[in-house]
Protein backbone atom coordinates (compact mmCIF):
# COMPACT_ATOMS: atom_id res chain seq x y z
CA UNK A 1 0.00 0.00 0.00
CA UNK A 2 2.82 2.45 0.72
CA UNK A 3 4.33 2.30 -2.77
CA UNK A 4 1.09 3.29 -4.56
CA UNK A 5 0.61 6.06 -1.98
CA UNK A 6 4.14 7.34 -2.59
CA UNK A 7 3.55 7.29 -6.35
CA UNK A 8 0.23 9.12 -5.92
CA UNK A 9 1.73 11.77 -3.66
CA UNK A 10 4.58 12.19 -6.11
CA UNK A 11 2.07 12.92 -8.86
CA UNK A 12 0.18 15.34 -6.59
CA UNK A 13 3.34 17.26 -5.60
CA UNK A 14 4.64 17.30 -9.18
CA UNK A 15 1.30 18.54 -10.54
CA UNK A 16 1.23 21.33 -7.97
CA UNK A 17 4.83 22.22 -8.85
CA UNK A 18 4.06 22.25 -12.58
CA UNK A 19 1.11 24.59 -12.04
CA UNK A 20 3.19 26.85 -9.79
CA UNK A 21 5.96 26.95 -12.40
CA UNK A 22 3.85 27.32 -15.55
CA UNK A 23 1.14 29.63 -14.21
CA UNK A 24 2.31 31.29 -10.99
CA UNK A 25 -0.22 34.15 -11.19
CA UNK A 26 -3.10 31.70 -11.70
CA UNK A 27 -1.85 29.52 -8.82
CA UNK A 28 -1.47 32.60 -6.59
CA UNK A 29 -5.04 33.72 -7.26
CA UNK A 30 -6.61 30.23 -7.26
CA UNK A 31 -5.39 28.70 -3.97
CA UNK A 32 -7.46 29.91 -1.00
CA UNK A 33 -5.37 31.88 1.47
CA UNK A 34 -2.35 32.57 -0.73
CA UNK A 35 -3.50 36.14 -1.52
CA UNK A 36 -3.49 36.88 2.22
CA UNK A 37 0.20 35.98 2.52
CA UNK A 38 1.47 39.03 0.65
CA UNK A 39 2.01 40.35 -2.83
CA UNK A 40 2.50 38.21 -5.90
CA UNK A 41 6.11 37.09 -6.38
CA UNK A 42 6.63 34.72 -9.31
CA UNK A 43 10.27 34.11 -8.36
CA UNK A 44 9.30 32.89 -4.87
CA UNK A 45 6.42 30.76 -6.18
CA UNK A 46 8.74 29.09 -8.68
CA UNK A 47 11.37 28.52 -5.96
CA UNK A 48 8.75 26.67 -3.91
CA UNK A 49 7.75 24.74 -7.05
CA UNK A 50 11.31 23.46 -7.33
CA UNK A 51 11.18 22.17 -3.74
CA UNK A 52 7.99 20.29 -4.60
CA UNK A 53 9.65 18.83 -7.72
CA UNK A 54 12.53 17.50 -5.62
CA UNK A 55 10.05 15.94 -3.18
CA UNK A 56 8.01 14.43 -5.99
CA UNK A 57 11.06 12.89 -7.65
CA UNK A 58 12.37 11.56 -4.34
CA UNK A 59 9.02 9.97 -3.44
CA UNK A 60 8.64 8.35 -6.86
CA UNK A 61 12.22 7.09 -6.77
CA UNK A 62 11.75 5.79 -3.23
CA UNK A 63 8.64 3.88 -4.27
CA UNK A 64 10.45 2.40 -7.26
CA UNK A 65 13.59 1.49 -5.32
CA UNK A 66 11.76 0.58 -2.11
CA UNK A 67 14.10 2.95 -0.24
CA UNK A 68 12.76 4.23 3.07
CA UNK A 69 15.51 6.81 3.55
CA UNK A 70 14.79 8.35 0.18
CA UNK A 71 11.07 8.36 0.99
CA UNK A 72 11.75 10.19 4.27
CA UNK A 73 13.90 12.69 2.36
CA UNK A 74 11.04 13.21 -0.11
CA UNK A 75 8.58 13.74 2.74
CA UNK A 76 10.82 16.28 4.50
CA UNK A 77 9.88 19.41 2.51
CA UNK A 78 6.11 18.76 2.57
CA UNK A 79 6.37 17.95 6.28
CA UNK A 80 8.27 21.13 7.13
CA UNK A 81 5.86 23.10 4.98
CA UNK A 82 2.93 21.51 6.87
CA UNK A 83 4.44 22.36 10.27
CA UNK A 84 4.91 25.97 9.16
CA UNK A 85 1.26 26.13 8.08
CA UNK A 86 0.10 24.73 11.43
CA UNK A 87 2.05 27.53 13.10
CA UNK A 88 0.49 30.13 10.78
CA UNK A 89 -2.99 28.73 11.44
CA UNK A 90 -2.55 28.64 15.22
CA UNK A 91 -0.60 31.85 15.78
CA UNK A 92 -1.70 34.19 13.00
CA UNK A 93 -5.14 32.91 12.05
CA UNK A 94 -6.25 32.11 15.63
CA UNK A 95 -7.16 28.52 14.64
CA UNK A 96 -9.98 29.76 12.42
CA UNK A 97 -12.01 27.05 10.68
CA UNK A 98 -12.88 28.23 7.16
CA UNK A 99 -12.13 27.55 3.49
CA UNK A 100 -8.48 28.48 3.97
CA UNK A 101 -8.03 26.03 6.85
CA UNK A 102 -9.87 23.32 4.89
CA UNK A 103 -7.58 23.92 1.91
CA UNK A 104 -4.60 23.75 4.27
CA UNK A 105 -5.85 20.47 5.76
CA UNK A 106 -6.61 18.74 2.46
CA UNK A 107 -3.92 20.30 0.28
CA UNK A 108 -0.98 20.53 2.68
CA UNK A 109 -1.46 18.57 5.92
CA UNK A 110 -2.96 15.31 4.64
CA UNK A 111 -0.47 14.87 1.78
CA UNK A 112 2.53 15.74 3.97
CA UNK A 113 1.67 13.36 6.80
CA UNK A 114 0.57 10.68 4.34
CA UNK A 115 4.06 10.88 2.78
CA UNK A 116 5.67 10.27 6.18
CA UNK A 117 3.25 7.44 6.91
CA UNK A 118 3.98 5.78 3.58
CA UNK A 119 7.73 6.23 4.08
CA UNK A 120 7.62 4.60 7.51
CA UNK A 121 5.43 1.77 6.24
CA UNK A 122 7.72 1.10 3.28
CA UNK A 123 10.25 -0.96 5.28
CA UNK A 124 7.55 -2.58 7.39
CA UNK A 125 5.83 -3.88 4.27
CA UNK A 126 9.10 -5.00 2.71
CA UNK A 127 10.11 -6.91 5.85
CA UNK A 128 6.81 -8.79 5.96
CA UNK A 129 7.12 -10.03 2.35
Amino acid sequence: MSRPLLYGLSIYFFTNAALMWAAPQFWYEMVPGVLQTGGFNSHFIRDVALAFVVSALALASAAHLRDQRLALFGAAWPGLHAVFHIWIWAMHREATIDLISLTNLLGIQVPAWAAFYAAIQLNTEEASQ
